[in-house]
């Protein structure tokens, strides 16, 4: 009569179980959970600080950046209220605003740096990014026509050693001609306001004054270099700005954020799909050694198996027993990384913290990394591809100590014991 009873998963957790003579295998088992859970874990935590700082990355650049941009090719807009009237109608479009760009240098007492100079309209500029939102001091009403005032970053204003109140030259690249040869046009500004956006590319790297101010330093005539626009669909923003050049008659020069940011997320994508493949080889790695514990069990079970077999087990049960074992630390591996993977990627930010505090390192340097912080996003999708991997090769490790295991012979095996 061939045994019937659910005994196979039961002979398995017995087997997990340290007892005196097999504590050894037991700790190997426990090794491999280990070894397993970590291996998930750092996986989660590596996808969710790149997946952090590619989201933060786009959130602070489009808090600064326009979603798309069209730009006078040969000259500034002829007439840019009439040109944003049409491009407000349509329903892809949210918000439109001028601009006028140009490049500069601020000097302040015996500092000097070299800036983008970019004239705005204050009351438009809300439509098409945050300026207002990331005024750390100041007012960016404060910006008129004809005050000459000057809404730098935080970390321009650092360097200098400026604050709001204080008055700064702005020399601009393009010159003029007086008796005593080529001049640089220049003009003293006041400091209304100090933003920080969180990124040293633009913190360092822009200063925004009056639309007229800037008209006049760089000589546009009242005209606006271009239009700023924000759309419905970011995805889309390179695509909708094309239409609208189209539709507009052309003439245009267009860009979008992803276009002027793209090498950082293309490296980021490929940097993540590297890591996966990499840190799915240490899972690999820590899945085999189910096979060397099962192969042990295996050899120190002899005895068991052969009496199995012979009381009427089945070379079917006997891969169910050893299957169920491997399956149970790749299980339990899988799930002790997935809590500690999701837990430590919650509190990345504080563990770095407390880690530049106790050693006194800086480890994200704005200037390097763009960002001064570690911003990290757990992703379903990505952690449940993690934990079905690991636990996918964790079945395939036990089959063939288990298949192993099926096909001793139970009096050879009763022999040796």
């Amino acid at each position: 009569m061939k045994m019937r009873q659910p005994y196979e998963l039961f002979t398995a957790l017995r087997y997990l179980r340290a007892r005196s003579k097999n504590g050894f295998i037991s700790f190997i088992s426990l090794v491999s959970m280990v070894g397993i859970g970590l291996a998930v874990a750092v996986l989660i935590v590596v996808l969710s600080v790149m997946n952090g700082f590619e989201h933060e990355l786009q959130q602070r650049i489009l808090g600064i950046v326009s979603h798309a941009t069209l730009t006078g090719y040969e000259a500034p807009l002829e007439d840019w209220q009439v040109t944003r009237e049409q491009i407000l109608e349509y329903p892809e479009v949210t918000g439109a605003a001028p601009f006028v760009e140009g490049q500069g240098m601020v000097l302040f007492g015996e500092g000097v740096a070299g800036v983008t100079v970019r004239g705005i309209e204050p009351a438009l500029e809300a439509e098409v990014s945050q300026l207002g939102e990331l005024l750390r001091d100041g007012n960016l009403s404060a910006l008129e026509d004809g005050t000459y005032r000057m809404v730098i970053g935080a970390s321009l204003a650092q360097e200098l050693g400026a604050g709001v109140g204080d008055s700064v030259v702005l020399i601009i690249a393009q010159g003029r001609v007086t008796p005593a040869g080529l001049v640089p046009r220049m003009r003293r500004f006041e400091i209304a306001g100090i933003f920080e956006a969180g990124m040293y590319e633009y913190d360092r790297g822009l200063a925004y004054i009056h639309m007229a101010d800037a008209g006049r330093l760089f000589q546009t005539g009242g005209k606006a270099t271009g239009l700023r626009m924000t759309v419905a669909d970011i995805v889309l923003a390179g695509s909708i700005a094309r239409m609208l050049a189209v539709d507009l008659g052309g003439g245009f020069y267009i860009d979008d954020w992803t276009r002027q940011h793209s090498n950082f997320f293309r490296s980021i994508e490929l940097t993540k799909a590297i890591m996966f493949v990499i840190l799915s080889m240490v899972i690999a790695v820590a899945v085999f050694n189910i096979i060397s514990t099962l192969a042990m069990v295996v050899r120190d079970k002899r005895g068991d198996i052969a009496i199995l077999r012979s009381f009427g087990a089945t070379s079917r049960s006997i891969v169910t027993v050893f299957a169920t074992q491997g399956s149970l630390i790749g299980l339990l591996g899988t799930l002790f990384g997935l809590l500690l993977g999701v837990l430590t990627a919650h509190e990345l930010g504080t563990i770095v913290g407390a880690l530049e505090a106790v050693f006194n390192v800086d480890l994200l340097s704005a200037e390097v990394y763009f960002i001064s912080d570690l911003p990290t996003e757990v992703r379903a999708s990505e952690v449940t591809r993690i934990c079905l991997l690991a636990f996918g090769l964790a079945i395939a490790a036990t089959l063939y100590p288990a298949v192993s295991a099926s096909r001793q012979h139970p009096a050879e095996a009763l022999r040796h014991e």
